[in-house]
């Protein structure tokens, strides 16, 4: 099928799940992808009682985790094995037939479809709750199972690899859960669609020669490769760059050398936009900034070689907005966000030099309505959107200044424009060659975007807050025509990748808690780590869903140590190994302390120790509502970063980024709460 054709049937089959039954449409979804089989048993009824009844022969399925109490119905979509495979792919007829399928059967795929019913929160299912109930399931199977769950009105697709047991050949180890989470079948994501087309057997037999299952899960696992969907996009943000600094200008307050001034200030831009990116995904930004259409009833402009969309829509989102504090409402507050006053002689003197007041009034239609699309967004204390610009000091760096002498320019087309050739031969030393660049919106709005960081034991098929600092860090490289060196090379900046960090955090951590935990006048107390403590240690620190194994004393002893821990990155940059260290003790607390009693306990004796009375009990109470109106990672989260993770940077930028990334990560988890 010719690719335009495929995406348009996938669009469709998509559509249909709002109407049709779950396991229809899903089979017809797979069969437009190319995955087929008569290798099926149908459950009757198709509930819960009657998979367990079929499937779980030994009671060991851990209900909790599979969202059992969740299910509206559960099938067994089919058997898709490699004999099959080697046929469809072939392009012959006749699929292999049986009545049933073959449990003994390892060479094979199993695709479920599971429908869950709403969360009692109102809120979506998360990636964690999707990704340990995939595992959950995937232990009752000698074979691996997709999972196709439908909540709300949105589907995700669960995907698991799996090993064989060095120690037991018998048994599998199950490892990192993938998922393509969200997808909404009414109006889909065109990179959902692009990655539905990408993973279709055809295709991937084309690609990969795909002849059974072993070849599958290795074409799946290429495929839906994070790194590589990371690549693709800093490709696309690396020749928008590069195009950008050849294209704008800033005013010279804080650089007088020009191509260094567009670097650092090109640099930041796109940091700051990748950062708002995220909080959009959130519903934390309105999508109508963003939105061609909309802006055209929004703003009064009609030349891409004017600045009208960064300066009236950018700027005043990033200055006056996520660095200005919301109106209260309460009698005598002062409003806060508004477009600067009008001095007495009617020019816009009045509010000079104040950068928390909106500017650009007149390229608005209508600025009222301007004023209540920015109206909800929060206030972010992280200072990546910190105006520079000092005016009672003559220092221009941001050019947020309706001035008319104002020399900043951004062109419209660098954010909208549609996809051309330029000439970056220079730049990237290629003798000519012409590389292909577009408007830096249209290249977001290609890539599903999630605020999830991605774990060892569990992805989402999208760009993850992560990219914030690989980006920053990779641009940083970008060459710097005076010295001959490459930024990185000047600042010391590189960004560690996932695995290496993930070592890093298990061997610090693992080093302390063998001190803070050994007996006293051990070796390990005095600093030599004793071997079978490293062991149990790393069986704790593992991700994994195995049972800790620990009583109450001890899990008491380990969630102190936690409490007590204090973490720091003396050169941090934008935050990798404070995220790593961030993400595996929560997931640690998570499995000690499921419902976080002890964990909030910690944090309210800590509280009930303030010696002023007013402030001790606003301090409990704050405590309280933490954990009680928020997803129970949050207080975890907040609670980690505000007393055990610490960081320092020569790059304040970067540290800014560090920051942000974990006001991202408390989002995630955090209820809405107008």
């Amino acid at each position: 099928m010719p690719p335009l054709e495929l995406k348009a049937a996938i669009q469709s089959n998509l559509q249909a799940f709002a109407n049709q039954p779950l396991a229809a449409a899903a089979r017809a979804l797979l069969g437009t992808l190319g995955y087929r089989s008569e290798r099926r048993i149908d459950l009757t009824p198709n509930r819960a009682d009657e998979f367990l009844a079929t499937f779980d022969q030994h009671d060991s399925l851990d209900a909790e985790k599979a969202l059992l109490g969740a299910w509206r119905s559960v099938d067994l979509l089919f058997q898709v094995t490699s004999e099959e495979i080697a046929l469809a792919v072939s392009g012959q007829s006749g699929l292999f037939r049986a009545e049933t399928w073959e449990s003994g059967n390892i060479q094979s795929y199993l695709f479920f479809a599971i429908e869950l019913a709403p969360q009692r929160s109102g809120s979506d299912y998360t990636r964690t709750q999707l990704a340990m109930a995939t595992r959950a399931l995937n232990k009752l199977f000698a074979m691996p199972a997709m999972i196709l769950f439908r909540h709300g009105d949105s589907l995700t697709f669960a995907i698991i690899a799996r090993r064989q047991n060095k120690k037991d050949v018998g048994k599998d180890v199950l490892e990192k859960v993938t998922l393509i989470r969200g997808i909404h079948f009414a109006q889909p994501h065109r990179a959902h669609i692009e990655i539905l087309a990408d993973l279709a057997l055809p295709r991937l037999a084309a690609q990969y020669a795909v002849a059974n299952f072993a070849d599958l899960q290795r074409a799946w696992e290429k495929t839906l490769d994070i790194s590589e969907l990371n690549k693709k996009f800093y490709s696309e943000i690396a020749n928008w760059y590069f195009w950008a600094v050849q294209s704008v200008t800033f005013p010279d307050g804080a650089e007088k050398d020009e191509a260094t001034r567009n670097t650092t200030s090109v640099i930041r831009l796109i940091t700051r936009l990748i950062f708002v990116w995220f909080l959009k995904e959130k519903g934390l930004v309105p999508a109508a900034l963003f939105d061609r259409a909309r802006l055209d009833t929004l703003l009064t402009w009609d030349d891409p070689a004017e600045s009208s969309y960064y300066k009236a829509i950018l700027q005043n989102l990033f200055f006056a907005t996520l660095n200005t504090e919301m109106a209260q409402d309460k009698p005598g507050d002062k409003v806060s966000r508004r477009f600067r006053g009008k001095h007495q002689s009617g020019g816009r003197n009045s509010h000079y030099g104040i950068p928390n007041v909106y500017r650009y009034e007149a390229y608005f239609r209508d600025p009222a309505h301007a004023l209540e699309l920015f109206a909800d967004i929060p206030f972010l204390n992280g200072g990546l959107f910190e105006c520079l610009d000092r005016p009672q000091q003559e220092m221009r760096v941001d050019g947020f200044s309706d001035r008319p002498d104002n020399p900043l320019r951004v062109p419209d087309i660098l954010f909208f424009g549609d996809e051309h050739e330029i000439d970056l031969s220079t730049v990237y030393a290629t003798h000519g060659k012409h590389y292909s660049v577009r408007g830096l919106l249209p290249i977001f709005d290609s890539y599903k975007f999630t605020v999830e960081e991605n774990t060892p034991i569990e992805e989402e098929v999208a760009l993850d807050p992560e990219l914030l600092g690989k980006v920053f860090e990779n641009l940083l490289a970008a060459y710097n025509p005076e010295t001959e060196e490459t930024a990185r090379k000047q600042t010391g900046s590189f960004y560690t990748p996932r695995p290496i960090v993930d070592y890093m955090v298990d061997e610090s951590l693992l080093a302390y808690f063998a001190g803070v935990l050994a007996a006293p006048g051990s070796a390990a107390a005095d600093g030599d780590l004793d071997d079978d403590l490293c062991t149990w240690l790393r069986g704790l620190l593992a991700y994994s869903s195995e049972p800790h194994g620990l009583g109450a004393e001890e899990i008491e002893r380990v969630i102190a140590a936690i409490d007590n821990l204090k973490v720091i990155d003396p050169a941090c940059g934008s935050g990798a190994f404070p995220m790593g260290v961030l993400h595996k003790l929560v997931f640690l607390l998570g499995k000690l302390d499921p419902h976080n009693e002890s964990w909030q306990r910690r944090q309210t004796d800590k509280a009930a120790e303030i010696p002023d009375g007013a402030a001790r009990e606003a301090a409990i109470a704050a405590i309280e509502a933490v954990f009680s109106h928020n997803d129970n990672d949050y207080g975890r989260k907040l609670y980690l970063i505000e007393n055990c993770i610490y960081g320092v940077d020569i790059q304040p930028v970067a540290v800014q980024i560090a920051k942000l990334r974990c006001f991202i990560s408390l989002v995630v988890d955090q209820q809405e709460d107008s």
